[in-house]
């Protein structure tokens, strides 16, 4: 019996041969991630346990980009604590404003991961990085404090959920859309603690931007991670990023006699684009059966779908329109860099010109932190992962999800809407 590529990737961590779902091991690390709201968590616990040196000063990743730029004087104080904690360990990836990010944009962005590596974070997107074909997964804060001083972590292999998606991507169609329209067909507890695998025709069509885009996701559907297989696509996309030589990755491929606990297959050819009600990421609808929905708030951007792709599209519909005199634009850059890309490419003027406000990379109101937090009764349109109950403010208001093309389609309309609309 062959193995999949999540499980080559927790064995070559753990200096066994193979393992099997189920297994627990102990597995080496290759990065540990942590934010402003889990890092002073994590800091504690390591003190606690008596740690002196964290295990590599060059492996740990800290980011303040949850209430940063500081909202309030407990923001200052925790990203205080990250900031002393990184200069008394000589922690090489400190991000300090002025050169973060939203962290799930800003790691790969700075080459910080690669196929084959094992990343944990004390944030549950961490399963971004399977995009690239690495097995990332979120973790506890006191999980976290144990491996920054370890340099190593336990875990139970996942078994694994094969996901094909064939045919060809409609126009206006992207990864949002698949792994809503996946989320949707499975449950929001369809991939309880598996390795959801995407692979076929589709996704080989699909950008980086729109991979990332969906292993973001997995985690919504209650999976331990999401991952992809490398490809020319990851290939090119490392030679921007990466800050190791790429030959020191190692690259792995599911056997095709892997055993995985369910396969299935979706056909985009004829897919819409798709839009989550409130409350569940599950609670999905093609756009031709949403109806009337007036909206409040449409925000662009989040770990999700705050990268240049995104921009791009959400420009190539505001273009010489405005935004609905009911509605305000958020619009969210994951980084610096793509905040700099908008610039020279012209987007921030359409989107200025389109009465949009743009705001420095923050996961901001995607978790209700701040930068578009709703009132009672208010209704938003977001690029975000979650919409669960108060997600984005008051408990009586809701958040619906979609992609970029919709998402700025809709705040020209005043209501959801997809760019054909227009």
């Amino acid at each position: 019996m062959g193995s999949t590529i999540t499980e080559k990737i927790l064995a070559a961590h753990a200096g066994l041969d193979r393992v099997e779902p189920g297994q627990i091991i102990n597995a080496r690390i290759d990065l540990a991630l942590a934010n402003d709201i889990t890092a002073p968590l994590a800091i504690k616990a390591f003190r606690n346990m008596g740690a002196d040196k964290v295990f590599d000063p060059n492996k740990i990743a800290l980011v303040p980009d949850h209430f940063m730029p500081a909202k309030d004087i407990q923001s200052a104080a925790q990203c205080a604590m990250m900031r002393d904690f990184a200069s008394e360990q000589s922690i090489t990836h400190f991000f300090e404003i002025g050169r973060m990010g939203i962290e799930h944009v800003l790691l790969p962005e700075n080459g910080l991961v690669g196929p084959g590596d094992l990343v944990v974070g004390a944030d549950s997107h961490t399963c971004t990085y399977g995009a690239l074909g690495a097995f990332s997964t979120g973790v506890g804060s006191t999980d976290l404090a144990a491996a920054m001083a370890l340099g190593e972590t336990w875990l139970r292999v996942p078994e694994s959920l094969r996901l094909e998606y064939t045919g060809t991507l409609p126009p206006w169609v992207g990864g949002k859309d698949l792994i809503l329209a996946t989320i949707g067909k499975i449950g929001v507890e369809g991939g309880r603690y598996m390795a959801m695998e995407f692979v076929g025709p589709a996704i080989a069509d699909l950008s980086l931007d729109g991979r990332f885009t969906m292993a973001n996701m997995a985690v919504e559907a209650g999976a331990k991670n999401g991952i992809f297989h490398v490809d020319a696509k990851t290939e090119e996309y490392l030679d921007r990023h990466l800050a190791r030589d790429y030959a020191q990755y190692d690259s792995y491929l599911s056997d095709p006699d892997a055993a995985y606990v369910r396969e299935m297959t979706f056909d985009v050819s004829g897919m819409e684009p798709q839009v989550a009600f409130p409350h569940l990421p599950s609670n999905v609808r093609p756009l031709s059966r949403v109806g009337e929905v007036a909206l409040d708030q449409v925000v662009i951007g989040s770990c999700t779908n705050g990268r240049m792709e995104d921009m791009e599209i959400a420009a190539s519909i505001l273009a010489g329109r405005k935004t609905h005199p009911r509605v305000r634009l958020i619009i969210i850059p994951g980084s610096q860099a793509i905040f700099a890309d908008m610039i020279r490419k012209g987007y921030m003027e359409i989107f200025l010109e389109a009465e949009a406000v743009v705001s420095p990379a923050t996961c901001g109101p995607c978790l209700g932190g701040y930068m578009g937090i709703l009132a009672a009764g208010e209704r938003a349109l977001a690029t975000t992962n979650r919409n669960f109950v108060g997600r984005m403010g008051h408990p009586e208001s809701e958040v619906y999800l979609a992609g970029p093309a919709v998402a700025a389609a809709s705040a020209v309309a005043g209501r959801i809407a997809g760019p054909d609309d227009l």
